[in-house]
């Protein structure tokens, strides 16, 4: 195949099922270096690779954040956790951005404020060297491991401010997630456990060990869940509240030290 003008390519992806279809015709030919190119990305988004694994990097909080194969996309409700974030971080504390995936949550802060010190983790290999391409640009550290475990022992009791987006999908509802979460991304990037809050129990419950006197962690959820996870907070001994975004159609439990 050799389809290169517009028309032909927005056709292509509709067919394919593709809703923005003229939109990611432009996209993709803006990002392919050849014809050749083009032609691969094209036959790669019609038969369902995320667009954002097809052209190799996601927009997020107005910033192009790189994604490998199989890393978890940035979904734009997280743009509400770095909002949330971002409103009470100040130059020189220590940000932790956990369960990172490609760092976009780490990047978008270090870029919002460039004097904070960053440290993120994962435990997926893919996803840490993804990580490592976008958060070495601000100065950041990423590290593998699960959870705290990898990040240096000196930032106990001393991080400011702690942004978690940990897997909340319970588990016998994964089937019922888009194709392309399914089938293109990790699954450890997805799976909540049971109930969906198996990785956001284990986070809070060592959280008050890392933060700082009056630090916070930050932790998305969904509407349907957040009265559970403000109780995890709670249980924790952490001071808590619910926000939410109706726009971004996005939930934030914060919790305060």
């Amino acid at each position: 195949m050799d389809v290169t003008g517009f028309d032909e390519i927005a056709a292509r992806l509709r067919a394919a099922g593709c809703v923005y279809a003229e939109e990611e015709a432009q996209l993709l030919r803006s990002a392919a270096m050849s014809p050749a190119e083009l032609d691969r990305m094209i036959e790669k988004r019609a038969e369902g690779l995320p667009l954002e694994h097809v052209v190799g990097y996601a927009e997020f909080c107005g910033f192009r954040i790189e994604v490998d194969p199989h890393v978890f996309v940035p979904r734009r409700r997280t743009e509400f956790l770095v909002h949330q974030a971002a409103s009470i971080i100040k130059a020189g504390d220590a940000v932790v951005d956990l369960c990172c995936g490609s760092g976009a949550v780490g990047t978008v802060l270090s870029e919002l404020e460039p004097g904070i010190r960053l440290y993120a983790a994962d435990i997926d290999p893919g996803a840490v060297s993804c990580a490592r391409r976008n958060v070495s640009k601000s100065g950041g550290k990423v590290f593998e491991g699960n959870l705290y475990e990898p990040l240096p022992k000196v930032l106990l009791g001393s991080v400011n401010v702690l942004v978690v987006n940990a897997p909340y999908v319970p588990t016998n509802a994964l089937s019922a997630l888009p194709a392309e979460a399914r089938m293109y991304e990790n699954r450890i990037a997805l799976d909540g456990g049971l109930d969906g809050h198996d990785i956001q129990r284990e986070t809070a419950i060592a959280a008050r060990c890392w933060l700082a006197p009056g630090g916070s962690l930050l932790m998305e959820t969904s509407s349907g869940q957040s009265s559970e996870t403000l109780r995890i907070f709670q249980e924790q001994g952490l001071s808590s509240r619910v926000v939410s975004s109706s726009e971004l159609e996005a939930t934030v439990v914060i919790g305060t030290k």
